[in-house]
């Protein structure tokens, strides 16, 4: 396999919303650049991107995958991304790595909003970006109407270089407005077409078109724009090398068009990745921080530097274990030899690298700046790490993914999987970084949590399939804690005689609230001899299995001190096993009398919606007992920040995207506990006292 420089490669991400037709339109650039031998459908399962069985039975990408081909003596590094909401942030992550996106719109459609969400990503990493007009062979396809939602989202910079000759069922090709020449495809799916003279019905909407693509690059430049002035256009020469500068330059985003179904327009597309984006070396030095002095430092692109690379996705497979995939920033990376992960402070032996063809890997012997390469079985490398020379080691800033919106209980569906559950959990969350796996310290249940129940449920799909294990989900329980409003005494005497020596133990103790996220504290205020002093902690041990039992419905109670202050014993009689029962019943005793109550966890939820669906999102939180704090604007968007309980959060992802049709986004975490309302206390508290009955049985 051919190991290109870094001039010869082009690393485009593929971007938009989900069913815009990526995949269709990476099948066809790999088929008509002689990458495969078949032109794959998604309806087929057969497409090189979508390899996974999740992907293949639920015909959508669910994470990004990696594919190449060679055109016109240069290497594109495709990379085929989700475009669904569920899965977008795997974009994110793909784009990391990426020097330019293509972005597909449907030209039924338009503009959607999961474009603008991939789009966003696209400009945090000041990518250069072009527009491909998919799908104009169907039903209602409309190339001028999307291209309006196109400039209505993004502005005047994204402008045609191609217009569709026909439309709908009559689609069969497209002009191109740099050279004026009509490109007519034939209807086979084979990618072969003709160059001709422009139809004379398109001469004046393709000659208005050309006229605005020439005064949008002039614009973008005052040597262009002065050349404009005097001709009233520009040399072809000009207009080429002009429109190359602004695009990588991020001041132009070309629009060009076609069926990726039919295999019409991947010719062209592939013309421009090559003469029109940017390769590693023009995107310039690669950014980072020296790990020792903290500072800024950077590599420039080029083979001679020290190497160093950063890993932007790793994936589980059964057969070959993990597999990490990192892009090379500097320097040269070799089989079999070992390398340098400044991020954990580890040497890893290397085996053999290879490029990736969907889930084939192909050897080769190195790799160089500006490439992307897999390699299997690395022990102890992670998605964010950064590989560098020991000797100089640089820090690359890793994609800060979104938290996960959404959490279930999860339990194997065999009792003897507990383990296999937890090594295959661990595995997937690898795989995935918005996949976050955690034990609920309180409830003592495994949690998986994603960014919706459908990515949960894909995940624990995976886990069968993958690594043959099976999981029951659960919502999450809520965990609830209880505390008092009052103080109180409590006696607790434990006295019982069975032959031989008995038990006796007497403790007199103390209860008052403390401020909330106090805790708890014990007190000893004993003063001689009533209690002796190795008996006392056994009383406060009582209190605490006591107190984490709970008292109303099963919670642990918190936000109390607990005083001992008097006591009796027994010479003989008395035990560390009696003290800790007798302390149990003074507990008991007290919270009778301490006005017990109720905490529920709030969390602090930021709700990112369009404008329009500000009223709805706001009523929808108050009627969850929520309290709006503000909000803010960010672009067309809103971020309403609200504190809301748990509870009422658990299934909001669902209600979130039926509101604004998948179009809102949130975030939540724990912000602290509040008394529950005494009406859904007294509901709570009948729910959950089988569960308090059995712990006590238990005990």
């Amino acid at each position: 396999m051919k190991v290109y420089d870094v001039s010869e490669i082009r690393n485009v991400g593929v971007i938009g919303h989900g069913a815009a037709g990526k995949t269709s339109l990476a099948s066809a650039l790999l088929f008509d650049a002689g990458a495969v031998s078949r032109l794959g459908k998604v309806e087929q399962g057969n497409t090189v991107t979508d390899y996974d069985d999740e992907e293949i039975h639920r015909k959508v990408s669910i994470s990004s995958s990696l594919c190449f081909f060679e055109w016109n003596r240069r290497k594109i590094n495709l990379i085929d991304t989700p475009g669904y909401g569920t899965f977008i942030a795997s974009a994110k992550g793909a784009l990391r790595v990426a020097d330019a996106a293509v972005t597909v719109v449907c030209g039924v459609s338009g503009v959607e909003v999961q474009t603008e969400k991939a789009w966003s990503f696209a400009e945090e990493f000041g990518l250069p970006r072009i527009l491909f007009i998919n799908k104009l062979d169907r039903d209602r396809a409309s190339h001028s109407r999307t291209l309006e939602s196109i400039q209505s989202r993004f502005g005047r910079a994204a402008v045609p270089i191609q217009i569709p000759i026909g439309s709908e069922k009559e689609f069969q090709g497209v002009i191109n407005l740099l050279e004026m020449k009509a490109l007519i495809w034939e209807k086979d799916e084979s990618g072969k077409f003709q160059l001709g003279p422009v139809p004379k019905e398109l001469e004046d909407e393709a000659k208005s078109a050309r006229e605005k693509l020439v005064e949008m690059v002039a614009e973008t430049d005052e040597k262009l724009m002065e050349n404009f002035f005097e001709g009233g256009d520009l040399a072809d020469a000009d207009l080429r090398s002009g429109l190359s500068a602004a695009v990588k330059a991020g001041k132009i985003f070309p629009v060009l068009c076609g069926s990726a179904l039919l295999n019409i327009g991947s010719q062209p597309l592939m013309d421009v990745f090559v003469d029109l984006l940017p390769s590693p070396a023009d995107r310039g030095e690669a950014k980072g921080t020296d790990p020792k002095t903290h500072q800024e430092t950077a590599r420039k692109p080029i083979p001679e530097e020290p190497y160093s690379a950063l890993v932007f996705k790793t994936i589980a497979d059964p057969f070959s274990g993990r597999i990490t995939l990192f892009r090379v920033y500097s320097g040269i990376i070799k089989s079999d030899s070992s390398v340098n992960n400044v991020t954990r402070g580890t040497t890893e032996r290397l085996g053999a690298l290879s490029l990736m063809q969907g889930k084939e890997l192909i050897h080769v012997p190195e790799v160089k700046a500006g490439d992307i390469v897999a390699i299997p079985k690395l022990k102890e490398t992670h998605t964010g790490d950064t590989l560098a020379d020991k000797a100089h080691p640089i820090l690359y800033a890793p994609v800060v993914f979104p938290e996960p919106s959404i959490s279930f209980a999860i339990e194997p569906k065999s009792r003897g999987d507990e383990e296999k559950i937890s090594s295959a959990l661990h595995r997937l969350a690898d795989e995935d970084p918005t996949i976050k796996v955690s034990r609920d310290p309180r409830t003592h249940e495994m949690l998986i949590s994603g960014a919706g129940e459908l990515h949960v449920e894909v995940a624990v799909a995976k886990m069968k399939k993958k690594f043959g294990v099976e999981a029951i989900l659960h919502p999450p329980k809520v965990p609830y804690l209880e505390t008092i409003k009052a103080k109180s005494e409590g006696h607790g005497r434990h006295k019982k005689q069975t032959g031989g020596h008995g038990q006796f133990a007497d403790c007199k103790i103390r209860m008052e609230p403390l401020a909330r996220g106090a805790g708890f504290e014990f007190v000893d205020e004993i003063f001689g001899g009533s209690i002796p002093q190795n008996f006392r902690p056994a009383v406060e041990k009582g209190v605490q299995e006591s107190r984490l039992r709970g008292y109303l419905a099963g919670f642990p109670v918190v936000d109390f001190r607990v005083i001992l202050y008097d006591g009796a014993y027994h010479t003989v009689d008395s035990s560390e096993i009696a003290f800790k029962i007798a302390g149990n019943l003074a507990f008991k005793a007290a919270m009778e009398h301490a006005r017990p109550t109720l905490l529920e966890p709030i969390m602090h939820v930021s709700v990112e919606t369009p404008e329009e669906y500000m009223g709805d999102i706001m009523g929808d939180l108050n009627s969850r007992r929520g309290r709006v704090q503000g909000m803010e604007s960010q672009g067309h968007s809103q971020t309403i920040r609200a504190q809301v309980p748990m509870s009422e959060m658990l299934a909001y992802s669902n209600t979130l995207k039926s509101i604004t049709g998948g179009r809102g986004g949130y975030h939540m975490e724990i912000s602290h506990y509040e008394e529950v309302p005494a009406p859904i206390q007294t509901k709570i508290i009948a729910e959950h006292k089988p569960h308090k009955t059995e712990g006590e049985e238990g005990t």
